[in-house]
């Protein structure tokens, strides 16, 4: 293990001295080397952090160096990241939207799920090496802080935004898009670096401006501007806050890139929100064997554990999973309809269920104990995003068959029932007692909406032996 860990280091090292971030240009290594770097696969190093123990994941395969996608990276894959690295007695954070810089390499892993258990992120669920849909604005990072250290950064590292004083938008086209500049305290405009700029910071950037909503979060030097020493860095807004000031930012983030935050503003667009009394009503326990799970289970819809049962026991199939299932439905009230992430021509076909995905991830469905901690999972890809239900006069134009558009119309209602696949929580592991649940859509802010604050229904789940319920649903950021 010591020299393969020594190899991988002189690796890293020609990597460095004779190539640059570009596969193309990646050191080629003789070929006796080849068989010993096979070994290697999997390897993982951070880049672009301020300090060693923290960056974008990089991993290695096939003797090159590739970004890991954001979807579904949550705290479960970091702590493995930080296992995998040394880190033990650690807080851990997962970051997305390319928060330590864009990634400048191919993305050799999307879709990764992990436990939190596993030794490696190899030993992990994902696409298949090189399988990405992902732009180098969705790459996936860690911090593996040491506890004590993260404790202080946490009282210390975020600032308030109350000194700016002004806000504009300039060099845009119209006088609805353009880089965003403020007044810093010295009197002078100033812009701000676009490392993690999002469309939560967009959205109130926006609505500060009364330029409505945010319908692109850009990073760029399209519209001109120039990094200042005294420009703003690690910008972070909710997207429900009133005003900009109320927003913070870290002064500690490196910015790595010449590109600043931009926005472009519009008054048209969705707003979809989470029907909290269907998903009471609706919510059950069901015991199903593992044998009509077979789909389901393809797409990670079941908890770790049932993996495991299917590894090791012949009989498998015979087994059985408590799923808790509901019925989602999710209306679009805004004035605009809501459109799948990603073109048409880029839907991935699933041929178990025989449909395609437009949004990886559509909603989530997440069950917390009393410490709130994530005790169970489940989430959704819009296979089918289509009008189901109308209000009175509102004719549905959104159809999935024969590979139609996928969308929800205004005042149209997409309805995911719950005897549809992967329409439930696998709470097999879990004892009888009282959680939270979650059930979040658009969760990770890919497709630009009026307002965020309605797209995750927050509920008391009662889970008994003999039933379970759902009850005191609240709406919520996700």
């Amino acid at each position: 293990m010591r020299h393969q860990t020594l190899f991988l280091i002189v690796l890293v090292c020609l990597t460095s001295l004779h190539g640059s971030d570009n596969d193309s240009n990646m050191t080629i290594l003789p070929n006796k080397h080849l068989k010993r770097l096979k070994k290697l696969d999997g390897g993982v190093k951070l880049v672009n952090g301020r300090n060693q123990h923290e960056g974008n994941v990089e991993i290695l395969y096939n003797g090159r160096w590739g970004a890991i996608c954001d979807d579904e990276w949550d705290v479960s894959e970091a702590l493995v990241i930080c296992r995998q690295l040394g880190y033990k007695n650690t807080i851990v954070k997962a970051t997305s939207n390319s928060y330590f810089a864009k990634a400048k390499r191919r993305f050799w892993m999307d879709n990764v799920y992990c436990t939190g258990t596993e030794q490696e992120l190899t030993d992990c669920k994902f696409d298949g090496w090189g399988n990405s849909d992902c732009t180098d604005e969705e790459a996936a990072g860690v911090i593996c802080q040491e506890l004590k250290m993260e404790i202080n950064q946490t009282k210390s590292s975020l600032k308030s935004l109350k000194t700016v004083r002004k806000l504009r938008l300039k060099g845009g086209r119209t006088t609805t898009e353009g880089r965003v500049e403020y007044l810093n305290p010295n009197g002078k405009w100033d812009v701000i670096c676009a490392e993690g700029w999002s469309l939560k910071e967009a959205l109130v950037v926006c609505k500060t401006l009364s330029l409505g909503y945010a319908a692109d979060a850009i990073q760029t030097t399209y519209f001109g501007g120039q990094l200042l020493k005294t420009s703003l860095t690690g910008v972070r807004c909710q997207g429900n806050e009133s005003s900009f000031t109320d927003c913070f930012h870290d002064p500690y983030v490196i910015c790595n890139s010449p590109e600043v935050a931009a926005v472009s503003c519009t008054w048209s667009l969705p707003d979809i929100v989470i029907d909290h009394q269907e998903l009471a009503n609706s919510a059950y326990l069901q015991d199903l064997q593992m044998f009509y799970m077979q789909c389901a289970m393809e797409e990670n819809c079941a908890a770790s554990s049932a993996y495991e049962v299917q590894k090791k026991n012949g009989a498998w199939h015979l087994e059985t999973r408590r799923l808790l299932k509901f019925t989602a439905k999710i209306l679009n009230i805004g004035n605009a309809d809501f459109r799948p992430s990603i073109p048409k021509h880029l839907w991935e076909w699933h041929m178990c269920h025989m449909h395609y995905h437009s949004m990886e991830i559509f909603a989530t469905f997440n069950i917390y104990n009393f410490k709130g901690d994530k005790v169970a999972e489940g989430h959704k890809a819009s296979f089918c995003l289509e009008d189901n239900k109308c209000l009175h006069g509102v004719k549905p134009k959104y159809a999935c068959a024969n590979y139609g558009d996928q969308g929800i119309s205004v005042n149209c209602s997409d309805i995911y029932k719950h005897t549809v696949d992967c329409q439930w929580v696998d709470i097999s592991d879990l004892q009888p007692g009282d959680y939270k649940i979650q059930v979040a859509a658009n969760p990770e802010y890919k497709v630009a909406e009026m307002d965020y604050t309605n797209n995750a229904a927050f509920c008391d789940f009662i889970y008994l032996e003999t039933g379970g319920f759902i009850r005191n649903c609240i709406l919520k950021l996700p």
